[in-house]
């Protein structure tokens, strides 16, 4: 294979992924995943154990757009809300309305709870409660402290709590104001019968026994107490209204959820049926504004009555009766329908004036009368006024969910003001024909009066004062007439919103918590959790853990695989030749001869070179054992320990690092002088010597060409043992010195950036005969698939072959004995 295709191999290996290691270390770690979903399935069983039941509940209301049964052309004091499409919206705001869920809060009470002590927490039993508070909602109740009952018997209780603080907020629930109290620190009690007045800083009301009730001695509840706006604002958030359907967009459906069936039923009615009466006062407001005016109209024509009546009396009393002419007789009545057609015509004027100051002073206009209150029948006038109250109705409601600014408020605020410019101009205009209608009136009047100048004073002045009196009668008739006709109306009133079907608890309406989602969805995160975990440690991790990495990233061949084994020193295929590790050198020895095939050198020795990228990768132990076996076998072998910069081989031959190579090589010593025979027959060695201050340069001398070249004359088999080629250039000065070269891989600890390094050097032509022992083999079902790579089926991995070698003695049960008898 060409150096260009260690390049390329090279390249490729930076950035592809290897899904199949991946999917080995998954399988590999199955025990980790079993433990993963096993404490997600636990969680989610407890999770589902202890949260509390989730219902959805529902009622049906419809919005209907009847019209008032007394409703006609000339008594339009009803309002009509624009439709019933306009109203289905009027009513889907309103029922998110704080005002709206403040009026059923406190109609319901729901600030208030009822609760017992439970399993995992204290469950609300709202009117299970065998006893019944009446708060007194003038005087501060404690908010979010739970106050406790004790019955000790049917007719007397204790009130029990402990407080944390000395003072705590409450609420007085008359005013909804929030205020700090004093409270006692330590745990308090105190006795009281049933119907007592409770009066204590943080609780203030009545306890009342329910009829038929039978409490147990020492029975407790607690009452708890929450903020007004937090229960108002939980509701209003929760409650769903929407169209039934699309066919029926006029019947609505309103849901809540919530923990208690009872309280969610009583809710959602109590909101139709307040939504109900709230419609009906708003459907009414015409009516009503109308009845104040007419009300108001009616007392003083009603004052005028009186005072001409007792003008009349005063009259008759002081002058004779006297009988008046037919003649006479006709003109007044002819006055009298004048004056009361000029009464008519004045009462619009009046009308019209104050309706005109009213809309340039004032911005709320749903106190505006109807104009047929004071005979004004102008079309153009009606429906304007109608249209500015419906529009002022619909500001007030939008108030309430519509923040200050919004742009809605200047829509209808722009429609408002147009049709209330529309409306000044009209009435400008009908003033202005009341008027002519008023004087001419007026000229008709003074001809009659005119006539009646020739009678006596006396009978002038008792025409007069009977005008005046028919006059106000007339006018009290009419105003009579209309207040019944207005208070018939509003009493006709029905409210549009009718309920079709009332909420109820007929059972189920369960809809959480969702056992089996939660389960699934704890198996699932048990299941992904520690697969994202363990691809981002795989993405992560940077050393190398199989010899399929290897193949994977490098051309290099892998000549063999060293097991990890535990010994007290490096000697292991000597003191224990028939061991695995022992049988994986002879292995390497035997591929080695192929490799020393191809030297072509006349030299009597080969050469080989065993390097590492790091220190503490087995390159001093591959070292020594790979001179082992080769002395074994009868050839002559020297050691030579070129790593001057931490030298190890050594220690396990018991001599010592005084003279070695340095001081050969610095002249200091002969070769004899710094060879060493050990006492393996056939096995010289030569240490590293002193640790020199340049140790390259001793490296590139001519003295180390001269000493190989000697050691080639007089051995088989030169070893030589150098640093890290990772770490310092030493190594590659010495590559020219060797025949082959062992670079030494130790699994799950050599970085793959290394094998990168050795690559690029061997493409460079900087390595050659270069192959990869990889040591602290284990063999792993999912790594290193296949018959390996032509040196046999696996010596002594523990695959096949077991009975051929020795066996550990450092089992599981020997390192207990050994630690008991050094104890």
């Amino acid at each position: 294979m060409s150096n260009q295709d260690y390049l390329d191999t090279e390249e490729s290996g930076r950035v592809s992924f290897d899904f199949r290691g991946y999917l080995f270390k998954v399988l590999n770690l199955w025990k980790f995943f079993l433990l993963c979903i096993g404490v997600a399935m636990l969680i989610a069983y407890f999770i589902n154990v202890r949260k509390q039941n989730v219902y959805k509940l529902d009622s049906l209301i419809s919005v209907d757009n009847d019209q008032n049964p007394f409703f006609t052309a000339n008594t339009s004091i009803s309002f009509n809300w624009g439709g019933t499409s306009g109203k289905v919206g009027k009513i889907i705001t309103a029922i998110k309305t704080r005002t709206h869920n403040e009026k059923v809060v406190d109609s319901l009470q729901y600030y208030m709870e009822y609760l017992i002590e439970g399993k995992y927490r204290k469950e609300d039993i709202y009117k299970k409660a065998p006893f019944e508070f009446i708060i007194d909602k003038t005087k501060n109740q404690v908010i979010g402290y739970p106050i406790g009952l004790r019955f000790l018997n049917s007719n007397e209780f204790q009130v029990f709590t402990e407080f944390e603080t000395s003072s705590v907020s409450a609420q007085k629930y008359s005013d909804q104001s929030i205020s700090r109290v004093k409270v006692p620190e330590a745990v308090f009690t105190k006795t009281y019968k049933n119907g007592d007045i409770i009066n204590l800083p943080f609780i203030n009301g009545k306890v009342v026994i329910k009829d038929l009730h039978d409490i147990p001695p020492g029975s407790e509840f607690f009452l708890k107490f929450s903020n007004f706006d937090a229960v108002v604002n939980s509701y209003r958030s929760r409650i769903i209204i929407g169209a039934f359907s699309t066919s029926t967009p006029s019947i609505l459906k309103l849901q809540l959820s919530g923990n208690n069936k009872d309280k969610i039923v009583d809710y959602l009615n109590a909101t139709s049926s307040i939504l109900s009466i709230t419609e009906l006062e708003v459907k009414n407001l015409y009516a009503t504004n109308t009845i104040k005016f007419i009300d108001s109209s009616l007392m003083a024509v009603n004052s005028d009555l009186k005072n001409v009546t007792d003008e009349m009396n005063k009259f008759r009393k002081q002058n004779r009766i006297f009988d008046v002419t037919n003649e006479m007789t006709q003109i007044a009545d002819q006055l009298r329908q004048f004056d009361l057609a000029k009464q008519d015509e004045e009462s619009k004027l009046d009308y019209l004036n104050t309706l005109e100051v009213y809309l340039n002073t004032k911005t709320d206009y749903t106190n505006i009368a109807a104009p047929t209150s004071a005979g004004i029948t102008e079309m153009n006038i009606l429906n304007s006024v109608s249209k500015i109250v419906e529009l002022a109705a619909e500001r007030q409601n939008l108030e309430y969910t519509t923040k200050e600014g919004s742009g809605l408020f200047k829509e209808i605020d722009r429609r408002i003001d147009s049709e209330k410019n529309v409306l000044l101009e009209t009435l400008d205009a009908t003033k202005k024909t009341i008027s002519i209608k008023i004087a001419t009136v007026n000229r008709n009047i003074a001809n009659l009066e005119s006539k009646l100048s020739g009678l006596p004073e006396d009978e002038q002045q008792f025409l007069k004062i009977q005008r005046k009196l028919d006059i106000s009668q007339e006018a009290y008739n009419i105003y009579t007439a209309k207040r019944s006709e207005a208070a018939i109306v509003k009493a006709a009133n029905i409210s549009d919103l009718t309920v079709i079907d009332e909420a109820k608890d007929i059972g189920g309406g369960l809809i959480g918590p969702n056992k089996s989602l939660n389960y699934m969805m704890a198996l699932m995160m048990g299941f992904f959790i520690p697969m994202s975990l363990i691809f981002v440690v795989y993405l992560l991790d940077s050393t190398i853990h199989g010899s399929d990495e290897i193949a994977r990233m490098s051309k290099i061949p892998i000549l063999g695989l060293i097991g990890k084994y535990r010994y007290k020193n490096n000697l292991v295929a000597y003191e224990k030749p028939k061991s695995a590790v022992a049988e994986s050198f002879r292995a390497i020895r035997s591929s080695l001869q192929f490799v020393f095939k191809k030297n072509t050198s006349q030299t009597r020795a080969n050469t080989l070179m065993i390097t590492s990228s790091v220190s503490g990768e087995g390159k001093t132990f591959t070292s020594i054992n790979t001179a082992t076996v080769y002395a074994l076998s009868g050839k002559k072998t020297i050691l030579l320990g070129l790593d001057l910069r931490k030298p190890k081989i050594f220690d396990d031959f018991n001599i010592t690092n005084e003279k070695g190579v340095v001081n050969y090589l610095i002249g200091d010593s002969t070769l004899n002088e710094v060879t060493t025979h050990t006492h393996i027959e056939n096995l010289d060695l030569i240490p590293s010597g002193p640790i020199p201050p340049n140790p390259s340069e001793l490296l590139m001398s001519d003295n180390l060409r001269e000493l190989i070249t000697t050691l080639k004359e007089e051995y088989d088999m030169i070893i030589l043992d150098t640093p890290p080629l990772g770490l310092v250039t030493d190594a590659l000065e010495l590559v020219q010195y060797a025949d082959a070269t062992i670079f030494m891989v130790r699994l799950d600890y050599t970085k793959k950036g290394m094998l990168q390094l050795v690559n690029a050097k061997y493409h460079s032509g900087e390595l050659k005969n270069i192959s990869f022992v990889l040591n602290f083999y284990r063999h792993k079902n999912n790594h290193n698939y296949g018959y390996g790579y032509g040196y046999g089926y696996g010596y002594g991995y523990g695959v096949y072959g077991n009975s051929y070698h020795e066996k550990d003695n450092n089992s599981f049960i020997k390192k207990i004995r050994n630690f008991f008898k050094k104890a």
